[in-house]
């Protein structure tokens, strides 16, 4: 198995003006610019606030319920036999998922800023009730963009954020998806920067965003070393997380970015191939450009244009990635493989079946990757998966995919 070269020196980004290596920044209409730079000076100022910082931690454990459990999966490491495997349990997160640590972030800090209007875009829907349920938390408006296509495979999450209170306005645009309800969330943005908030639900956009949504969710990768030293008494070998935008992804990653022993490995999401029309795999097929704000790998057709992203999961369902993996994808320190819908269905049975834990069918990319990555382990080596969220969401898709409308056998 290839291994990750080292990064040269300590990790220490993003850097001047928000960039990690040549990727991130602000590529934004100019009528954002004093927006992102306010949001800058609130966020640094945040940082260094005790109380903040207090505060956050405050509801992290009471309201959302952290620290998530560590779970030794003994059924998934009997069948494969090599190897230790643990879920680092961010579906147990109140709303099942890993968005809300960082929607919890971000909400604190527009009301630090007086802002009392606050957006988002969802694909998969749980950054969309993460949100919602932080709105409803501290009285605030909320409006969700969603594409139509996204609301229909997650009728559920659209369910959840109305009871929530939340105006969820369908985009009726382009592909009906991600990219789609992102470019409607930017032009209400844009339209109503003075009394609005956006809550950027993944690892992108501009600067700070990508930093911020990696500083929230870094409590994932915290606990994660400590719990493993606790359970093992070192750290984990390999450490694995699905990547559409990136959030869950980096925020496990983040804390083992300087400890080179530690192995990390994003799993995007291949549809029907990754050298096929139908994926979503921004690593295998794309290059650099410029998406919702900052430059990172991006799918495009021979024209530069941004060409469509196809993946069974709504949450990676996306053509862009966050400027901090692609960095991480140059450097060589984090590898990035594909896996295809084919593969993620079974590894959401899989895991099932031997586990009891249903998982979201983004987490079931990283899930997949077992198939690949623990036949060349020895019985000593730890793998840490982020389990980013539950499966209930994706009952529907799931249902449709193994029993189809006359609940006939599985597929697989």
């Amino acid at each position: 198995m290839s291994t990750a070269p080292e990064t040269a020196a300590k990790y220490n980004f993003p850097g001047k003006n928000g960039y990690f290596g040549k990727f991130g920044g602000k590529f934004v209409p100019e009528i954002l610019i004093p927006a992102l730079d306010e949001l800058e000076q609130h966020y640094q100022h945040a940082l260094q606030d005790e109380q903040f910082k207090k505060e956050r931690l405050h509801h992290l454990r009471e309201y959302v319920g952290r620290p998530t459990p560590f779970t030794l999966c003994e059924r998934l490491t009997r069948h494969y036999g090599t190897g230790k495997i643990y879920f680092k349990r961010e579906d147990l997160c109140h709303t099942g998922a890993h968005k809300i640590n960082n929607t919890i972030g971000q909400v604190l800090l527009a009301m630090r800023m007086g802002k009392k209007r606050i957006i988002a875009e969802t694909g998969a829907g749980q950054h969309g009730v993460a949100t919602a349920t932080v709105c409803a938390k501290f009285g605030l408006e909320c409006i969700v963009y969603m594409g139509a296509e996204d609301m229909k495979r997650q009728k559920l999450n659209v369910d959840r954020m109305r009871l929530l209170g939340a105006d969820v306005r369908s985009v009726e645009s382009g592909s009906k998806t991600l990219k789609d309800a992102t470019n409607e969330a930017i032009r209400d943005w844009v339209t109503n920067v003075d009394s609005t908030f956006y809550i950027i639900g993944s690892a992108v956009g501009p600067h700070p965003y990508p930093q911020m949504v990696r500083d929230f969710h870094d409590v994932i990768g915290l606990e994660t070393e400590a719990q493993c030293i606790e359970a093992e008494g070192r750290d984990p070998d390999y450490v694995l997380a699905c990547v559409g935008g990136g959030s869950n992804a980096i925020g496990i990653f983040y804390r083992f970015i300087d400890k080179k022993h530690v192995r990390l490995i994003g799993i995007e999401a291949a549809g029907e191939g990754a050298d096929t029309n139908k994926t979503a795999a921004t690593f295998s097929k794309g290059k650099p450009g410029v998406l919702h704000g900052s430059l990172s790998y991006l799918l495009q057709t021979h024209q530069g244009q941004v060409e469509l992203a196809h993946s069974i999961s709504a949450g990676l369902d996306y053509p862009g990635v966050g400027p901090e993996h692609a960095h991480l994808y140059d450097t060589g320190r984090v590898s990035y493989h594909p896996v295809t819908d084919t593969q993620a269905m079974d590894a959401v049975k899989r895991c099932s079946m031997l586990e009891g834990i249903i998982p979201a069918i983004e987490t079931a990319h990283a899930i997949a990757w077992l198939e690949e990555l623990m036949p060349g382990l020895s019985k000593d080596d730890i793998v840490v998966i982020n389990c980013s969220g539950r499966g209930d969401k994706d009952m529907g898709t799931i249902s449709e995919y193994f029993y189809g409308n006359n609940q006939e056998e599985s597929k697989a």
